[in-house]
């Protein structure tokens, strides 16, 4: 999700903005009691303050301080699913219903960098494959995703096989039931943590550390999911669950007792195709999609609301996103299709408090659809299956 732990590098920047305001602008005296004190208390690390060289140099200390808080975060905290702003575009990311929603095979790949502002924050990857099982009126799909954290600090990757299975009710309304299966790996690079006893006031950060390296910097574990996909003649609405089996990543296995694991993930999503001009041999349909999507996991929810147009060869689109206490970003979206062949590029302009020090996010989608024979053209129309899903193909 969005809402997710800030890493290394995002504080980096926040703390290097905190401390010039502390250190390098007037009236400094005011502001190193107050720290002084407060590093005491936390750290028991006395500090003294006597010039602007020194604040200065104490800057650089204090800094690496903050820093290490947020490194033993991944031991003690679960992770957060992070979320597409082109979720058309990795349906089976948010709902394993959609396997096999497209009545030919598609695969493709989504690269997303989350606040590039920072120099080293979230990078998640992904790469998918579904087909359609008309005999069994069924769909499979396969789903791999990866996400790196702070530089590679903290890295997650899942791999889930996912089965759907269609009941029509009626020649325009259907529903499908997907379920989901599969393992989430994460490790930590402890190489890359700093700890208080390697800081030296005066020589910098030293190279050895009386910190215990913990048994488990590596975790492989069971992952379950289910999804519902209602479809109509020009209408769709999903619902799913994640994480019902509620895997325990923690690192540092103490207090048993009082975990809950890792968050189930809610999501809640739903469109419809209006203004549908079907096309031909040399061109795609041309429509405009209103869609929105919801998603929840512990304490934090999104909601993504907005359009998707396509002329055709082209495409655009635009959604605000919130998190329920701010507004989150813009985001906004172009891309073209030709033949089996379709690129998307969205950037998420930041309208919440970092703007000016997190930037923006963008993501690039490449996928295929291979419905481009004869043969698959024929089968799919004689099947007479609903066509409400236009952007997500």
């Amino acid at each position: 999700m969005n809402c997710r732990l800030l890493t290394v590098d995002y504080l980096n920047e926040l703390v290097d903005n905190v401390c010039i305001n502390f250190f390098c602008k007037k009236n400094l005296y005011k502001h190193y009691q107050p720290i002084h004190s407060r590093a005491i208390r936390m750290f028991n690390v006395p500090l003294t303050f006597l010039n602007r060289s020194t604040a200065l140099k104490t800057y650089r200390l204090v800094k690496k301080i903050l820093l290490l808080l947020p490194l033993w975060l991944p031991f003690f905290l679960t992770a957060q699913d992070p979320v597409f702003s082109q979720f058309y575009a990795a349906p089976l990311q948010t709902n394993p219903a959609f396997a096999g929603s497209a009545f030919a095979p598609r695969m493709g790949v989504a690269y997303r960098n989350q606040w590039a502002g920072f120099s080293n924050a979230y990078r998640t990857y992904s790469v998918w494959y579904e087909q359609r099982l008309e005999r069994l009126n069924s769909g499979i799909g396969f789903y791999l995703q990866g996400d790196n954290a702070g530089g590679g600090i903290f890295r997650s990757n899942t791999f889930y096989t996912q089965y759907a299975y269609q009941l029509n009710v009626d020649d325009v309304f259907s529903l499908k039931l997907g379920i989901e299966a599969g393992a989430r790996q994460h490790s930590l690079d402890w190489n890359k943590l700093v700890f208080p006893d390697q800081i030296d006031p005066l020589n910098g950060i030293n190279i050895n550390t009386e910190e215990i390296r913990p048994d488990l910097t590596n975790r492989v574990l069971l992952d379950v999911g289910t999804g519902l996909l209602a479809t109509g003649k020009r209408w769709y609405m999903g619902f799913s669950m994640k994480h019902l089996n509620t895997p325990d990543e923690r690192l540092i296995l103490i207090n048993n007792n009082l975990t809950r694991g890792l968050p189930l993930f809610y999501s809640f999503s739903g469109g419809a195709d209006l203004f549908v001009k079907e096309g031909n041999k040399n061109t795609g349909s041309s429509f405009l999609s209103p869609n929105f999507l919801f998603a929840a996991q512990g304490p934090y929810k999104q909601l993504n609301v907005g359009a998707y147009a396509s002329t055709g060869v082209m495409y655009f689109g635009a959604w605000y996103r919130t998190t329920f206490q701010n507004s989150d970003a813009a985001i906004l979206l172009a891309g073209f299709k030709q033949g089996v062949f379709k690129l998307g590029v969205s950037y998420d302009i930041t309208i919440s408090g970092l703007a000016n020090q997190a930037g923006g996010t963008y993501e690039l989608t490449m996928s295929m659809l291979l419905d481009q024979s004869e043969t698959l053209k024929k089968k799919r129309k004689r099947a007479n299956i609903n066509d409400c899903l236009h952007m997500f193909r």
